[in-house]
């Protein structure tokens, strides 16, 4: 069994020496390197598999092989290999089921380039508005309208029917649900195994219920008891009753229960979520032409190779958008504010309420222009280097939690440095006591 490693980073060397089920974003997991596919919750298909095998291996033994004797002609036999080949067939049509592709959309690298203006945003002058992917989009297909919506994770707009399962982490074509009885998704390249696994299942339940009253019935009559008697004369036969009983109402409930959503072209999905028993279902094309599609029409190959080799993939180019793109990750903090560079502002402010004439408050943040940042004069410098070597001056904690012991001034607060002398002059006065400290954030 292999199991999906988290992804890793290489900066060296290439990804040509991995295969796409080693590198799979997905929940899945794989078997004989990539040979077979399998949900997140695999063991449970070992659970289903002693459900079938169990109950059947005690029917053989206890049961079928002594029904060889009681019928003449070889069909005693035929009794016991009728059940062990329904069993094997049985659980083919599981792992047919569980073992393959479901029908997983490959996600895609990089999310779609936007193709409408949000207007919700309003642009200022000399701006752009933002584009933005619209989370659904409507599409036709053979005439009729469908509403796709957009996948966050897959980074692509699903095709109409199709579901992000959250246990397997995949967009699955025609999805109809996750059956933790088989540990994957059922979607469209495994629901005609599916259905023929429930309904075979139903079947062997009823064979192995019908014969183990065969059974009992033979006793009866060899032995001349009543019914009670005879069932205690074969535990085996009582336990497999009860069970194959009691199953039957699931897989055989879950059989009918799908001839339904076959006969109206449904999936276990959109019976529930959308209710076309209310509404008109524009995929039903009516029972006979519904059963075809199910049973008779052609398993579309997988869109995964997943044998296939990894290709580096290029980096995302830089979008030349003017009005810019609307990242999943608009409006959160940004880097720097989050490191505590907006302390660095905020700690200027009753520095500079003391020079000028008042116009300056704590709360009024000053704006620098890109030019301002350039060289600064002999004498500003002068004054700048005069403030930051008066002994008041003292080492204070950083937003790190440790001592600043490092005096070297910034270009930010050297710029503002140059705009409170030039305020001082315009004001007739001269700087001093501006208190001005500043400390390097760690790295």
């Amino acid at each position: 069994m292999y199991v999906v490693p988290p992804p890793q980073r290489s900066d060296s060397g290439s990804n040509g020496d991995l295969r796409v089920y080693q590198t799979w974003k997905g929940s899945n997991i794989f078997f004989l390197q990539g040979r077979f596919v399998f949900g997140p919750d695999v063991r449970s298909l070992a659970l289903t598999i002693c459900l079938i095998a169990v109950p059947v291996t005690i029917f053989c033994i206890f049961v079928a092989r002594k029904l060889i004797d009681d019928f003449s002609d070889s069909w005693g036999v035929s009794i016991v290999a009728v059940a062990v080949v329904f069993t094997i067939y049985d659980l083919i049509l599981l792992l047919l089921t569980s073992g393959r592709d479901p029908g997983i959309i490959p996600r895609n690298a990089h999310p779609p380039e936007p193709e409408t203006l949000d207007g919700n945003m309003d642009a200022g002058a000399g701006q752009t508005p933002q584009l933005r992917l619209p989370r659904i989009k409507e599409v036709q297909l053979n005439g009729i309208t469908f509403k796709v919506k957009y996948c966050d994770t897959c980074m692509l707009y699903r095709p109409p029917r199709c579901s992000h399962c959250s246990i397997c982490n995949n967009c699955v074509e025609r999805f109809d649900h996750h059956c933790p009885w088989v540990g994957q998704c059922i979607g469209m390249r495994n629901y005609r195994f599916f259905f023929m696994f429930v309904f075979s299942t139903t079947l062997l339940c009823i064979y192995v219920f019908a014969f183990c009253w065969v059974y009992i019935r033979k006793i009866m009559e060899s032995e001349y008891t009543t019914t009670w008697k005879a069932m205690l004369k074969t535990p085996a036969s009582i336990v497999l009753i009860i069970y194959t009983f009691i199953s039957m109402w699931f897989v055989g409930g879950l059989t009918v229960f799908h001839l339904y959503l076959i006969s109206t072209n449904q999936t276990t999905y959109e019976n529930f979520r959308y209710r076309y028993d209310r509404r008109s279902n524009p995929h039903n094309k009516g029972v006979v032409n519904n059963f075809k599609e199910t049973f008779f029409s052609t398993i579309p190959p997988s869109k995964n190779d997943f044998r296939a080799m990894v290709q580096r993939e290029p980096p995302l180019p830089p979008r030349s958008v003017a009005g810019g793109f609307m990242s999943p990750n608009m409006g959160k903090a940004n880097d720097e504010i989050e490191m505590g560079r907006k302390a660095v502002w905020a700690d200027m402010g009753p520095a500079m309420s003391d020079h000028g004439d008042g116009k300056h408050g704590n709360n009024e943040r000053l704006h620098v222009k890109d030019g301002e940042l350039g060289e600064l004069s002999p004498d500003i410098r002068a004054t700048v280097d005069e403030q930051s070597d008066r002994p008041s001056m003292h080492p204070r904690r950083s937003s790190w939690g440790r001592k600043s012991g490092s005096w070297d001034m910034s270009p930010e607060v050297m710029a503002l440095a140059a705009r409170v002398g030039e305020q001082n002059q315009n004001g007739g006065g001269s700087s001093s006591g501006s208190g001005l400290v500043t400390e390097n954030r760690p790295t």
